[in-house]
């Protein structure tokens, strides 16, 4: 279908475009910006005056629950809550069930989500099999069958010589190891060490916890050349050492949840299971570090950590639930929100869901052409408005899970239309 957006501003921060102007879209592909192509027919117009028109948001960290946790999400309802936000491009962990360590798994999951026709799914393998911490799996295979890179997902890897030659053998090829920083004996808590932490009686987790495991993991990178994507940073210690790590010239990149972005230890309140989440919510100098950080790009993405949990796991005392919250849907508008509070700009709070991780994408020889909007390139686009005030009710919610500790929060912007490869998929 060859579609007209019209009225729209355009915020492309990859060419740092802003400006109000009409997008032409023909066979999948922006066929024109700014002018149609001659002999452009428009079988579709979208009139997107008041909206925002930028690229297809990229979520680099985002669990759909299969196989294996069907009871918790689908591929249908997580998809159809990734396009209702705005998000046209997810990568998943391979903490499924069975564990995403072997081609035949991979292949069936890209096969599954092709079919459903909405976002575009880059799925992580298994850096040991069954993340079991011992055996490397065949990264060879895995990325022949569809894998973008490889991680242990949530799962310590606590044998460092096992972690030394992973990154070796990934090194030699190119491939990129996902690693979420987490030393496995000081990371067994489960709220942030701290006063309230204390006061609570819940078990906590040092800021060390995370420290620890990025200084091995920058050591490694320099005696073996890989390319480390850090997943999920939430300390201000933390930050700094990444930070050191770039100005060593080492091929780093991370990322920070919404969750650590715009939380805080205090919103656990009295034991709220909601915010139950790994890693845990920090202190606010963290969460300012954080925001300073993603602001002047030692961040590199923003990523909506979207973890459905069903209730009879998320409804338990505090320290027995499970972690994990919804937030696929919630991406874009607290990127926004970020965006405005920090001064950084709508442009910075677009480029950290957008054109960012999709430059990690492209890294990993996957994803060309998304996060940005260019002649010629794939249509993936967002049309939101920036402007729409509305709250969030988690059983309006498009994700089979509910639980967000953002439940009852005002926000501001939503999408209205969502675009993969030339079709409304949303809207």
């Amino acid at each position: 279908m060859n579609i007209l957006i019209t009225n729209g501003r355009v915020v492309d921060p990859a060419s740092g475009t802003d400006k109000k102007t009409d997008i032409a879209i023909a066979d999948g592909k922006i066929a024109g910006i700014g002018h149609a192509p001659a002999g452009f027919k428009a079988e579709r117009t979208i009139d997107a005056a008041g909206c925002v028109v930028a690229p297809g948001l990229v979520d680099l960290a985002a669990r759909l629950r299969e196989p294996g946790y069907e009871h918790e999400g689908m591929l249908e309802s997580e998809m159809a809550a990734a396009i209702a936000g705005g998000v046209t491009s997810l990568v998943c962990p391979p903490d499924t069930d069975p564990v995403l360590d072997e081609p035949g798994l991979v292949e069936m999951l890209k096969f599954r989500a092709e079919k459903l026709q909405g976002a575009r799914l880059f799925p992580l393998g298994a850096l040991t099999r069954g993340l079991a911490g011992g055996v490397l799996t065949e990264m060879v295979e895995l990325t022949e069958a569809g894998c973008i890179g490889f991680s242990q997902a949530d799962v310590p890897l606590a044998d460092t010589q096992v972690l030394q030659r992973a990154l070796l053998y990934a090194s030699t090829f190119g491939y990129t190891v996902w690693l979420r920083p987490q030393d496995r004996d000081l990371g067994k808590g489960v709220a942030a060490s701290g006063p309230l932490a204390t006061r609570l009686g819940l078990s906590g987790v040092p800021v060390s916890a995370e420290t620890i495991a990025i200084f091995t993991i920058i050591e490694l990178m320099k005696s073996t050349g890989a390319r480390v994507h850090l997943c999920r940073i939430s300390s201000a210690a933390g930050v700094a050492l990444v930070r050191a790590g770039k100005a060593q010239g080492l091929p780093l990149t991370c990322d920070v949840s919404i969750n650590s972005l715009h939380l805080a230890d205090t919103d656990i309140g009295f034991f709220d299971s909601r915010a139950r989440l790994n890693p845990p919510l920090r202190q606010q100098g963290d969460r300012d570090a954080l925001s300073a950080a993603l602001a002047d790009g030692t961040i590199d993405a923003l990523v909506s950590d979207h973890t459905p949990v069903e209730a009879d796991a998320k409804t338990l005392p505090f320290a027995e639930a499970e972690p994990g919250a919804t937030g696929l849907e919630l991406l874009l508008p607290l990127a926004l929100q970020w965006g405005e509070r920090s001064g950084a700009g709508i442009s910075r709070a677009l480029e950290v869901i957008t054109s960012a991780p999709a430059r990690l994408l492209t890294a990993a020889d996957a994803g060309t052409g998304i996060g940005k909007l260019a002649e010629g390139g794939v249509a993936d686009l967002c049309v939101f408005d920036p402007a729409l005030e509305w709250q969030v009710q988690p059983e309006a919610l498009k994700s089979q899970g509910k639980h967000t500790p953002f439940a009852g929060y005002p926000l501001q912007g939503r999408a209205l239309h969502t675009l993969v490869a030339g079709r409304v998929v949303h809207g």
